[in-house]
């Protein structure tokens, strides 16, 4: 079995296992150390007393008549020791001498000669037998016993753990905030979003971390705006060359030669405009939102695809009006629906809403699916399953990077799988829904 110790996972669990350790080991020290010489400090002083309230007592009875002995003795009995006017009770002799015996014997060992024997029992105890001047026989009969500690103190030892566990979560709290607040920020990264400004105030090193990351997300927005401008620019222009070669093709006398041009023609110029359809689905953001009915949407959709002889159709109801870009959510439900109905003929939307108060719209078909290998890979750009060249089989390999990339600035996620009994299902999650109707 193994028990080794592990360290929490979380920062603010170390840092708070580390602060609490520290402090109390530390408050166990000083009190430790304020104990010792609160025991040394009573110890002595109790023994000083000893000597003088034994030597006192003892004086007393010596010269009290013998039949008033008996009604001072609760006057002169203490906490820890009292005295008896008998011989006591039997007992061994004592295997070391306690400090209180060589108090005893310095107050009247001088003028009383005296025995000492160790009392069995549960409780430690001694008793030291004199006698006095008439020769009645007294006993000391001690009972000792650690300085009792005061009833306040543990109070104030579970007060100062309750600061000291308050001043831990209030430092650990202080010292985890920024950078929960950085990892968050970083968790929501989007370029293709407004970027989340953080504070630049507070101390030094958590002002400079926010500076750095404000900095740094400036820079990959800059950098990825002039990537994709530049990928538009250059499948922009590329598009009036190809207009012209097509026009060219169009006069050549008819032979395979000019099928096969015109067919490589038209897939560049398919490529040219998927690639600037990728470009622009990057900033799929731009567009303003709008108040949507999900259901009147998904119908109107349905609808268009039905009046095209597509087999599509709708099954479900969310019952709900989404804020969200009404020209990006239909690209997205496009692609995924072309996709279907080139591979499986066929194809099924259904939508619900989840639990957690977000919404599902699912694109299914019964295709050949998608291996477990390639589903990983299926949403990068220009990778495709198959790998033909044949546009109306392979295709260009940016449908599903472009559905992906809007499916982030609709804020959702596009999740694929394989679904039992053969087929694909493309599941788009959008965010919570504004209100029922």
């Amino acid at each position: 079995m193994n028990t080794t110790l592990r360290w929490p996972r979380t920062l603010a669990s170390r840092l708070s296992l580390i602060f609490l350790i520290g402090l109390i080991l530390a408050q166990a020290l000083s009190f430790g150390a304020q104990y010792y010489e609160r025991y040394e400090s009573a110890k002595n002083t109790m023994l000083g007393n000893l000597e003088t309230d034994v030597s006192t007592s003892i004086a007393i009875l010596d010269r009290l008549p013998a039949d008033e002995r008996a009604s001072w003795l609760p006057q002169l009995d203490r906490r820890n020791y009292r005295y008896l006017l008998d011989k006591g009770s039997p007992g061994t002799a004592l295997s070391d001498t306690p400090i209180a015996v060589t108090s005893i014997k310095d107050a009247i060992g001088m003028d009383y000669p005296m025995t000492v024997t160790d009392i069995p029992g549960p409780i430690k105890r001694f008793q030291v037998h004199l006698n006095l001047a008439d020769g009645s026989p007294v006993t000391i009969d001690v009972r000792p016993s650690m300085v009792p500690l005061s009833p306040w103190l543990p109070f104030v030892l579970l007060g100062q753990l309750t600061l000291l566990i308050i001043c831990t979560w209030l430092a650990v709290r202080i010292a985890i905030g920024p950078l929960t607040r950085l990892s968050q920020a970083v968790e929501t990264l989007d370029p293709n979003t407004h970027p989340i400004h953080l504070d630049e105030t507070g101390p030094t090193e958590v002002a400079h971390a926010a500076r750095a990351f404000n900095a740094m997300q400036a820079r990959i927005a800059a950098y990825l705006k002039e990537r994709m401008q530049l990928l538009a620019a250059i499948s922009h222009d590329l598009q009036t060359p190809i207009t012209r070669m097509k026009l060219r093709a169009e006069f050549m006398d008819d032979c395979v030669e000019k099928d096969k041009l015109w067919n490589d023609l038209s897939e560049m110029e398919h490529l040219v405009r998927e690639g600037v359809a990728y470009a622009r689905s990057v900033h799929g953001a731009t567009e303003e939102t709008r108040r949507t009915n999900l259901d009147s949407f998904l119908d109107s959709l349905v609808f268009d695809y039905q009046d095209m002889n597509k087999h599509v159709q709708l099954t479900g109801k969310s019952e709900a009006v989404i804020d969200t870009r009404p020209h990006a959510l239909r690209r997205v439900l496009v692609n995924l629906t072309d996709n279907a109905l080139k591979f499986a003929g066929a194809a099924e939307l259904q939508v619900q809403a989840k639990p957690d108060g977000k919404l599902s719209v699912k694109v299914m078909d019964r295709g050949p699916g998608i291996s477990e290998e390639d589903l990983a890979h299926v949403m990068e750009p220009f990778y495709r399953v198959e790998n033909s060249r044949n546009r109306s089989t392979g295709g260009t390999g940016l449908g599903l990077a472009i559905a992906q990339q809007l499916a982030l600035a609709l804020g959702g996620a596009l999740t694929l799988s394989n679904r039992e009994g053969g087929g694909l299902c493309a599941e788009l999650v959008l965010p919570a829904k504004l209100q029922n109707h």
